[in-house]
């Protein structure tokens, strides 16, 4: 379901004042783009496809969208977060979380951001949980990027995070990114699948929109308010720059995989 009128939606003057004058008509197959909120939106990394000639094919399963049942006319699939769980019960966790397996079957790009990264770990037979002591991970935290990330590094020194639960590294995939904090497995892959812990989509007007309510920001271990703001300004720019490098090679033709993670791409049925 290609959903023509996103292709021009932008959210905030930081979106509205850059992209028109750099956005591209579609050139290229549209990326499959999965959210789970009704007014979620894929911020920066829907901004970088759509001014770099692809489409956004955006569904969200949530709300009844189904997915397809092959990416051969994609050119790859972006699972976003959400507030809800990769453990719960409904049926369309379990749905995206089974259909995972068609993306890894036809070794075609995956990106799991937060709980899709989750979503893929249980997809591979990893354990998603909440750390021991409830600590959360709620503003910008440091990370280090692991030798075996090869092209897709090196990762930001910095990162925008948010998140309760964190996800075990399952057999067969490779730690491209890692933290001293409760969650030490930020990036990894799994064949043509990457999954990040954090928010590389994050835009400034997002971060108002999060950080409105004091909820999570009065969980153990999150950063007040004011340093995600002040923290977007100093680590926004660098992890832009990021994403810029890592999805042009997360796309690459012929992107030579990390040698653990190929060594079990064809992924569970």
């Amino acid at each position: 379901m290609l959903d023509a009128r996103t292709s021009g939606a932008h959210e905030g003057a930081e979106a509205r004042g850059a992209e028109p004058a750099a956005q591209r008509r579609p050139t290229k197959r549209a990326v499959l783009i999965v959210l789970h909120q009704e007014h979620s939106n894929p911020g920066h990394v829907g901004q970088w496809f759509r001014c770099n000639g692809y489409a956004l094919d955006i569904r969200k399963p949530r709300f009844g969208d189904k997915l397809p049942a092959t990416l051969s006319e994609h050119c790859g699939a972006v699972i976003f977060g959400g507030p809800m769980s990769a453990n719960d019960k409904d049926a369309f966790i379990a749905e995206e979380t089974a259909w995972i397996g068609v993306a890894l079957r036809e070794r075609r790009p995956l990106l799991g951001i937060c709980l899709g990264a989750q979503m893929l770990a249980n997809h591979l037979g990893g354990r998603v949980g909440f750390d021991r002591d409830a600590a959360v991970e709620v503003g910008y935290y440091p990370l280090r990027t692991t030798k075996a990330a090869g092209a897709l590094g090196p990762f930001p020194e910095h990162v925008y995070q948010w998140h309760r639960e964190g996800c075990e590294l399952s057999a067969g995939a490779c730690l491209l990114a890692t933290s001293d904090g409760p969650f030490p497995n930020q990036a990894f892959a799994y064949g043509a699948a990457v999954g990040v812990q954090f928010h590389p989509e994050i835009t400034h007007a997002q971060i108002y929109r999060w950080t409105r309510s004091p909820g999570r920001l009065n969980m153990p271990g999150a950063r007040p308010r004011q340093e995600h703001i002040v923290g977007h300004i100093t680590h926004g720019p660098p992890v832009r720059a990021w994403l810029d490098r890592f999805l042009a090679n997360w796309l690459a033709p012929g992107r030579v995989e990390p040698a653990h993670a190929s060594a079990r791409a064809s992924g569970k049925s």
